[in-house]
């Protein structure tokens, strides 16, 4: 069962490449020409970039409590795919700043219903002693993505200019528009969907998927039919610890922020566009390999503090050469050390699912109001860059600043679990309900001992 299953869920990868190459195309596009032929001064560019994530918060926790209620969430990912390919090959159609401003505006609505909605499907299929693994794989379509735009990237940019007339910039959004609505078609036949639900499983199989998920926690994977559609929010914002990953997380993305301007990074070295797009390649897959041997011992150890903030200070490092010194040499190596600290933004990820086991409900809306929120990083980040001469020390010093409060919050969560977990050990812990939020929960205050399994441990 878990081979198929692996199997199936491996299209989330392609799906999440996609994600990021509709996404982050545009930072390509601008090393041969975007930006001067929309006539985009840098604070418009910057706009460009940030309005995507607008629209990818609005639409995130709608989208994971639409999906934790259908039964068909492979149908409605694919849709959403389907139709971010076709805003993402009509970013290539586009003659003004307004125009580029709409397009990226509602490429980041749709686009938000993928990653929330795949962390969720993940979460009711994996044990949190399988889920960083998977989603480190996952992830991995977010980093090969990175690596794989830079060599399309060149390849497109250097021989469809002029092609029928067109600049090459716009063969580069139609181009992978077009191949991202073909994934699409078949996403909607290979996606799993729900353990009780899924088709091209048997009986059995779906039946051993459900024991899985309640041996883990020690309670059912799934939401009291008593349950309305909001209440699984009501639950999400009356608890503290997501406001704390909210704001932790933001920081991280922040930190992180240097991807939508790799491109322009790898510039600063002084090579040609082609050069540079090619060279921007290699540290996405050194980033590819440090996070899956991460997520693997992450797991393995069940372990998540210190393998979220090792990554951070391999960034760390990279920051303060970039700082340091003016030698190509260096500064190269500095970027894979950069590229690098996505490793522990995977973990965190993960963390997040963990945090919040049950029900359903809860964790759909957790899992999309900490990602939602953290996009506001992205906000910022677009801003942060300074791309005129010598402007990126600057920058990197405020990221290097965003690291380490992001360490530091990732400690003050790592204590609060550690007290949750020495309350269950205790008889006193709380389960993550909350009393008014369902009639089937109204006698049980928040923090009720009795609704948490004496097995369960947070994950710290």
């Amino acid at each position: 069962m878990k081979r198929k299953l692996d199997t199936r869920c491996s299209l989330f990868v392609l799906i999440y490449i996609m994600n990021y190459l509709d996404r982050n195309n545009i930072a390509a596009a601008r090393l041969r020409g975007l930006q001067d032929d929309l006539n985009l001064n840098y604070s418009q560019y910057a706009t460009c970039l940030s309005i995507l994530y607008v629209g990818y918060i609005l639409m995130q926790v709608p989208s994971n409590i639409l999906i934790n209620r259908i039964n068909r969430p492979s149908w409605y990912i694919a849709a959403a795919m389907l139709l971010w390919g076709l805003i993402s090959t009509l970013s290539g159609v586009v003659t003004t700043f307004g125009g580029m401003v709409a397009t990226r505006f509602f490429l980041g609505f749709v686009e938000a219903a993928f990653l929330p909605g795949a962390l969720l499907i993940l979460s009711k299929w994996y044990t949190s002693r399988e889920l960083t693994k998977r989603n480190a794989i996952l992830f991995c379509g977010n980093l090969i993505s990175n690596a794989f735009s830079a060599l399309i990237g060149a390849g497109v940019l250097s021989n469809m200019q002029g092609v029928l007339g067109h600049a090459a910039w716009r063969w580069l959004f139609w181009i992978e528009g077009a191949a991202t609505m073909a994934i699409a078609i078949a996403a909607a036949f290979i996606l799993p969907d729900l353990p009780h639900n899924s088709k091209g499983f048997t009986e059995e199989e779906l039946q051993v998927a459900q024991m899985r998920m309640t041996e883990d926690v020690g309670e059912a994977d799934a939401d009291s039919a008593e349950q309305g559609a909001l209440d699984g929010f009501y639950m999400a914002v009356k608890d503290y610890k997501i406001y704390l990953m909210m704001i932790t997380f933001t920081t991280y993305v922040i930190g992180l922020s240097f991807n939508a301007y790799f491109p322009t990074l790898t510039g600063t070295l002084g090579f040609g566009y082609v050069p540079t797009l090619l060279m921007s390649s290699p540290p996405w897959a050194f980033a590819c390999i440090v996070s899956l041997i991460n997520a693997w011992h992450a797991d393995r150890q069940q372990e998540r503090f210190w393998h979220i903030v090792w990554p951070i200070c391999m960034g760390i490092v990279g920051f303060v050469i970039s700082m340091a010194t003016d030698n190509v040499a260096a500064r190269y190596v500095a970027l894979f050390l950069q590229a690098g600290a996505y490793a522990g933004f995977i973990v965190f990820y993960s963390w997040i699912s963990s945090s919040f086991p049950r029900p359903p409900a809860k964790r759909a809306v957790a899992i999309a109001m900490i990602n939602a929120f953290s996009q506001i990083g992205n906000i910022i980040g677009s801003y942060v860059w300074n791309l005129e001469a010598n402007g990126f020390r600057g920058s990197y010093g405020i990221v290097l600043s965003m690291f380490g409060v992001t360490i530091v919050g990732c400690y003050g969560f790592r204590v609060v679990l550690i007290n949750l977990n020495k309350k269950i050990e205790q008889g006193g812990a709380a389960w993550e309900t909350h009393g008014d939020v369902a009639a089937q929960t109204a006698e049980l205050a928040h923090d009720d001992p009795t609704r948490l399994p004496s097995t369960f441990r947070y994950l710290v």
